[in-house]
């Protein structure tokens, strides 16, 4: 969970709120549990007091002076949906604190001008593109902080063309994103392989071209083949 203190040693201000798409079947999928147990672990992470222990026992104390003075990040503020969830499975998340989506945003998700972590491992590219389009500004990404697949991984396997025409969003921001992979483990390969923190600094992408931010037209994916998630009533 220390990974993500990197986009947060800047002046960006730090998440006040958390946002978890595609969590999947934790109570039959292991990766899914680790998965869970990792968020939970962040969140705890996340909520820093100056020279204090968080209850995970690391000391805070060299956190960045404006992080250490962040919100926090209880449970009750972190959200999360994936249509695939049981009943058993979002009565368990409502027991550790913290709150489901009422339905299926496919990603379209304003932050409303809160800083957010968004917490997407695995996801489909769709998703992440559609999250993008829904704070197409330098002033909206410059508050986001997105945990999942590496865009850098999502640019080198996909021709540039394909990347362009469906996931436009994505192909845009490269060059106004900062990534860090997560560190790797021989027990966690399948679970978080990967997997970076992306963050996007707002002098990189006031840096982009002005005609970056003048097309925000809404992904509709009709010529996907492989959308790679779920729509919304379906």
């Amino acid at each position: 969970a220390g990974a993500v203190r990197t986009p947060l040693s800047g002046p960006a201000e730090p998440p006040a709120r958390c946002v978890c798409y595609g969590l999947g079947r934790f109570g039959r999928c292991p990766a899914a549990r680790y998965q869970l147990a990792f968020l939970l672990l962040l969140l705890d992470e996340l909520r820093v007091s100056t020279g204090a222990r968080g209850s995970s026992g690391v000391s805070t104390a060299s956190v960045p002076a404006h992080a250490a003075l962040s919100p926090q990040v209880p449970p009750s503020r972190c959200a999360l949906f994936d249509p695939a969830f049981s009943a058993r499975e979002a009565a368990a998340l409502r027991a550790l604190g913290l709150c489901l989506l009422p339905e299926n945003e496919e990603g379209k998700h304003g932050i409303e001008g809160s800083a957010t972590l968004f917490y997407m491992v695995h996801c489909g590219k769709a998703l992440y593109n559609n999250l993008l389009w829904s704070n197409w500004s330098p002033a909206a990404l410059s508050r986001l902080v997105i945990i999942g697949n590496s865009f850098r991984g999502i640019e080198e396997r996909l021709l540039s063309r394909i990347l362009e025409r469906d996931y436009s969003y994505i192909a845009k921001v490269l060059k106004g994103v900062e990534e860090v992979a997560l560190p790797s483990h021989p027990r966690y390969l399948d679970t978080f392989n990967d997997t970076s923190v992306h963050w996007f600094p707002l002098d990189k992408l006031q840096e982009l071209s002005p005609e970056v931010w003048d097309f925000v037209e809404e992904p509709m994916y009709q010529e996907c083949e492989d959308l790679e998630i779920i729509r919304k009533g379906e």
